[in-house]
């Protein structure tokens, strides 16, 4: 490769004040893979090849809390009410909307949703391929790729904001490489406009990838005084690109009369969001209370263990990294040494990769489920660090192959242990959004399908949404959960008004919360429990125990109906086995 012109950077101050760097390769050579018939061909396996891999997951399910909250919210959508207005929530719409489209166009089922899914798993394995091959051999680049595909969506393969506003922000990020490699307007309108909706559909890390953007911008200008990178036309059309989402969105909702009540969801998750959700860097959320026998054994099955939980160690590590490396070159600038090749590439995608950082620790929720959400660019890293960045450490080039054989076999076995509970899942259950999959029977759900109406208004308390969306049935409140030591008692009591005004015919209480609520959200204040909840109260007070259900071996719900109705024959009273609740008749 030829250096470019511009291969020596000069101040203003003249000869003595130049900064020599190693030339960079043209915007054409950068570009090479996506003309290179052999990198087309991999790009289109990739996608494929992910696709069919992740359809796996498509119709299995662990009955995950959080995935009710986009998929009912789309349904009240479909029913005709608004958010914000007739029902609350602090995300901002645009997953609500987006999948009410999906629901509008292919059909209202789960199976739509997971499929979308899908797709976002061959999008995001193109794109790492696609952004890591710019600087990293096609081998790191097929490992990066790789690993994408078999450790971030299937750990938690459901309907979230998290996974649509990923997706958004790595196409904004491939969209200003592309903008910084070619200076074409039209990448600077679609950077912004993919900034802006990744906002959106998630106010945190929307708020991450602009600072990075911006940041990335600044230092590759400061870097390159004789280029005035981004230009005015390209400065243009980035703020166009962004406008133009907010102008649809606060005009739809101004036109809703729910701008006031938009306002204050968006900016509610700022004061109350991270009282009970705030967890350590790197947090595992394990699915069982007996940690101590995950974690203890031979040394033979410490060692297994090693391998299996890899990514739990190195998906934490990347984005640092990340950071380490804008430091770093930030820090060459100063010290007016040499740059590596493409070091504009660097500059805006550590960047980019240090503000996604700084959104989960904004939000104080940089555990590792969080962090995994964003792996399919921190990968990215992984690649560099094995390939692209070709580190003068002659320890580090020495420990490479063992690194690049640990994390093949890591990945793989990572893999494997989330794979395999689905191909195992040999239970299906019927439901009005589609045939879904489990490892075992689960008669909460298939109960409270049977003896309610689609339609029909209930109350699944505190936090089991999805519930909702897969029996047809809607909230009785304008909560689709409720969440104690997040929502605030001036919401507890809204919901407890809503219900004392038009009590519901059945109820689903979930009597294992205060049990589990430590290994999902272990910063929950305990005087939450301590005061009593009115709810509970009122429940008890007002409705009639059935029977105990459990769902997924892990949520212990009370099937209760209004006490001028009756349990069904078949109902057992749930007195005789939750008799310290103290229901009264």
């Amino acid at each position: 490769m030829s250096p470019s012109n511009s291969g020596q950077i000069v101040t203003s101050g003249g000869g003595n004040d130049s900064l020599s760097r190693t030339p960079g390769t043209s915007a054409e050579e950068r570009n090479i893979n996506e003309r290179s018939i052999k990198d087309r061909w991999i790009v289109l396996l990739l996608f494929l090849a992910s696709c069919l891999y992740l359809a796996l997951f498509r119709n299995y399910t662990v009955f995950n809390a959080d995935e009710g909250v986009i998929l009912q919210g789309a349904e009240r959508i479909l029913a005709g009410q608004v958010l914000y207005r007739d029902f609350f929530s602090f995300y901002t719409p645009g997953s609500f909307y987006w999948m009410a489209f999906l629901f509008g166009i292919f059909g209202n089922s789960m199976l739509i949703a997971r499929a979308a899914l899908v797709l976002y798993g061959g999008v995001f394995a193109a794109l790492t391929y696609l952004l890591a091959r710019r600087v990293c051999a096609g081998w790191s680049s097929l490992l990066a790729a790789s690993a994408v595909t078999l450790t971030c969506l299937p750990y938690r393969f459901v309907i979230l904001h998290n996974w649509d506003s990923t997706l958004l922000a790595y196409l904004s990020l491939y969209c200003a490489v592309l903008l910084v490699e070619k200076r074409h307007w039209g990448w600077a309108w679609a950077t912004g406009s993919f900034a802006a909706l990744t906002f959106l559909f998630e106010q945190s890390k929307g708020t991450g990838l602009l600072i990075g953007l911006l940041a990335g911008w600044f230092l590759i200008r400061w870097c390159s005084r004789g280029d005035r990178f981004p230009g005015q036309k390209p400065v243009i059309a980035t703020i166009l690109g962004f406008f133009w989402p907010f102008a649809l969105t606060f005009g739809y909702f101004a036109a809703k009369h729910s701008l006031r009540e938009m306002a204050a969801d968006w900016t509610w998750a700022v004061f109350h969001y991270s009282v009970a959700n705030k967890l350590p860097y790197g947090f595992v959320v394990l699915s069982t209370p007996d940690a101590t026998g995950v974690l203890s054994g031979s040394w033979a099955s410490e060692a297994i263990l090693a391998i299996v939980a890899g990514p739990f160690f190195f998906i934490p590590i990347l984005p640092i990294a990340a950071v380490a490396i804008l430091l770093w070159l930030v820090l060459r600038r100063f010290q007016r040494k040499a740059l590596p090749p493409n070091y504009e590439h660097w500059l805006l995608v550590s960047a980019v990769l240090s503000g996604l950082l700084l959104s989960t620790l904004l939000t104080r929720r940089a555990d590792f489920t969080h962090l995994n959400y964003l792996g399919p660019l921190f990968y990215l890293v992984l690649a560099w660090g094995l390939d692209g960045l070709r580190l003068p450490s002659r320890l580090w080039r020495a420990s490479v192959p063992a690194v690049v054989f640990y994390s093949i076999l890591s990945i793989t076995f990572f893999g494997l242990t989330l794979l395999i509970p689905v191909l195992n899942a040999d239970h299906r259950i019927s439901t009005v959004r589609g045939m879904i999959k489990t490892g075992a029977p689960d008669r909460a759900l298939e109960y409270v399908q049977a003896h309610t109406n689609q339609g029909e208004s209930i109350f699944v308390y505190p936090y089991q949404p999805s519930f909702y969306y897969l029996t047809g049935t809607f909230s009785a409140t304008r909560f689709d959960y409720l969440q104690p030591g997040m929502h605030t008692t001036g919401q507890f009591q809204e919901a407890l008004q809503q219900l004392a005004a038009a009590p519901p015919r059945v109820v689903l209480f979930e009597t294992s919360f205060s049990e589990n609520y430590s290994l999902t959200w272990p910063n929950t204040p305990v005087q939450v429990f301590v005061a009593g909840d009115p709810i509970e109260k009122f429940v008890f007070a007002n409705y009639r125990p059935c029977t105990v259900l459990v769902a997924n071996g892990f949520w212990h719900f009370v099937f209760l109906v209004r006490k001028d109705k009756h349990c069904s024959d078949d109902e057992k009273d749930a007195r005789e086995i939750e008799p310290s609740r103290g229901w009264t008749d």
